[in-house]
């Protein structure tokens, strides 16, 4: 299969890899499975340790390291290599590993003889130094997750810090702040005596508590992937919070945040932030929506109806809740970028956007002018230091919205209202096959990565599109956001023989996060098995977004899964409905059926 010859040496003892990538999924598992497949064509005894945005997956051990001839590196980014000190370390790019998996074996056999006389030196940048602003005592550590829905990210990024601070010895206590507001919220006291604040966050989190302590703020991937590495860097770059406040006033304050942030974001995060503020004003305007229709019927809205408990319902679910979602969406996408003074330009300009018919659309252009502007006018403004204090209040809100709100009424809002409506309306147009191929593509989005990147970016489409009245591709998102755990537990149950004992058992587990509208219920198993389960479930999802979408399904509130199923109104085609999300089942469970092989330790 390969002309790669091994010398004996190398084959006495066994050969570990480490394959890395911060933001990759499916690459470094690929590579992964690529090196696996390759030594075993070699009959090489080797051991794979997988690093992703999902954390790491078979951990090499000591006693696995201590008794390794070497360690391959397979990353694109810098690798830690102080734990690998005394090995022949032979590094490659995770393409490579893909594409030449005998070559890259290839680069270690090469290395090996020489290895096993003088291990292959590090480079002085590659071994960390001891740093003297690294206390060797234990710390106590207060961290705060968050995620744009709050639901997965933000859990695992908690479990994340708090599994690493045990391990480094030090104490912590970890603030979520997910879909349901603050769970487990820190003391006062706890922040007083804390020696490190670290923010792991993908929304914007406010941190006007932590005045006076050094804070470290980075996204959630961090803390999933490798939270000890988090810990330490925050250790030697955190930064005292308030410092220019202190001197310069509340707004110097939201620049020196922001060029922070920019360490580890950018207009994703902003955009995150936003819609996840607006979710709420979504579902809970949504299901009062539903709720008037069920009582008053679909005229409820009507002033013939008026001063009835439905249009009262309907007052408030349309006129007061839909209303606010631009202007917040708008608002907290500034506030992401510029802090506290982005919110009144922000809220101003989505606002404006929604009057003027730009609708969600306008509400993130508006919301990304807002922030910036406030951000160059907070840099050039300059004024005495006893007069700073009137910027966050007065100055950087007034001239910020002034520009704002005359670039959104002469030179933004008309052509963005044009292109909106024009996708509205072939939307609402859309013939069968054009329903079809929308619906496949928002379904397979949302199964490729499972709450990451692509996954969100189909989310917040289908999310926005709920303020021009358009609720069909929040309809086909929800569908095919189920139908991957769904489609792995039904796979479970039936083919026992494809899944281990504990694969099985995950599948329960996969099956509440599924009927909950929870996607990431399927990353372990994603995880385990990339190249048939990811495949299989974009299959499921986009069959099922494409019948829900082609069946005109509508769904008025952004998220619960089935449990808003049975709410009257807040879908519509509910017979077809149910078919899609069976289908998708269905069609993914078969197709784990038809790609995965019966696992030998599999128990009927």
């Amino acid at each position: 299969m390969s002309e790669l010859t091994l010398s004996k040496s190398s084959l006495d003892r066994k050969l570990v890899a480490v394959v890395a990538s911060r933001d990759g999924l499916t690459q470094p598992l690929m590579a992964a499975e690529a090196l696996a497949a390759e030594a075993d064509a070699l009959q090489l005894a080797l051991r794979i340790e997988v690093r992703n945005r999902l954390g790491v997956q078979d951990a090499l051990s000591g006693d696995e390291l201590r008794d390794a001839a070497g360690v391959v590196i397979v990353a694109d980014d810098d690798v830690d290599l102080a734990p690998y000190q005394g090995m022949s370390i032979c590094r490659s790019g995770i393409a490579d590993a893909i594409a030449q998996p005998a070559a890259v074996l290839g680069k270690f056999a090469a290395a090996a003889p020489a290895a096993s006389v003088a291990p292959l030196a590090m480079t002085q940048a590659e071994v960390p130094a001891a740093r003297a602003d690294v206390p060797a005592k234990a710390l106590k550590i207060v961290a705060i997750t968050s995620c744009p829905t709050g639901i997965a990210h933000t859990f695992m990024a908690a479990e994340g810090l708090q599994t690493a601070a045990a391990k480094l010895g030090h104490t912590i206590h970890v603030e979520t702040q997910g879909s349901v507001g603050a769970q487990n919220p820190m003391s006062a006291d706890q922040i007083l005596g804390a020696d490190l604040v670290i923010i792991a966050a993908d929304a914007q989190v406010d941190k006007a508590r932590f005045a006076g302590k050094r804070v470290f703020e980075s996204g959630t991937k961090a803390a999933i992937n490798n939270g000890a590495k988090l810990i330490d860097e925050a250790l030697a770059n955190a930064k005292v919070q308030g410092a220019a406040a202190a001197k310069q006033g509340l707004a110097d304050e939201a620049a020196e945040a922001k060029k922070a942030r920019n360490n580890f974001s950018g207009p994703y995060k902003h955009l995150m932030t936003g819609v996840s503020f607006m979710l709420p004003f979504v579902v809970a305007g949504g299901l009062l929506i539903a709720v008037a229709f069920a009582l008053g019927g679909i005229y409820a809205f009507d002033d013939a109806h008026k001063g009835t408990l439905a249009w009262t319902l309907f007052q408030i679910g349309a006129k007061s809740a839909f209303a606010l979602m631009i202007p917040v969406l708008s608002g907290y996408i500034a506030y992401s970028i510029a802090d506290r003074p982005g919110i009144t330009p922000g809220m101003v300009g989505g606002m404006l956007a929604g009057a003027i018919g730009a609708g969600f659309l306008g509400g993130i252009i508006s919301g990304f002018m807002a922030g910036y502007i406030t951000l160059l006018l907070n840099k050039h403004i300059k004024l005495h230091r006893n007069l700073e204090g009137l910027k966050p209040v007065l100055i950087l809100p007034l001239f910020s919205t002034l520009i704002v709100g005359l670039l959104m009424m002469y030179v933004v809002g008309e052509p963005v209202a044009v292109v909106l409506h024009a996708m509205e309306n072939w939307l609402k147009g859309m013939q069968a096959g054009s329903a079809l191929a929308l619906g496949a593509i928002i379904g397979a989005m949302m199964a490729f990565d499972m709450g990451g990147p692509v996954n969100k970016a189909a989310y917040a489409f289908s999310a926005g599109l709920i303020a021009s009245q358009i609720y069909t591709p929040m309809a086909a998102a929800m569908v095919a956001g189920m139908t991957p755990p769904l489609g792995i537990a039904l796979a479970c149950w039936l083919f026992k023989s494809r899944f281990t004992h504990e694969d099985r058992d995950a599948g329960k587990a996969a099956a509440v996060l599924g009927i909950a509208f929870i996607t990431e219920g399927a990353i372990p198993f994603a995880a385990r098995d990339p190249l048939r389960v990811i495949p299989s479930c974009m299959l499921g999802s986009a069959i099922a977004g494409a019948i829900s979408l082609s069946a005109g399904a509508e769904l008025k509130v952004p998220h619960g899964g089935v449990f808003v199923l049975p709410i009257p109104n807040a879908i519509t085609h509910l017979g077809m409905y149910l078919i899609a999300l069976l289908a998708g089942t269905v069609v993914t469970a078969l197709a784990l059926w038809a790609l995965k092989k019966p696992v030998q330790t599999a128990v009927a």
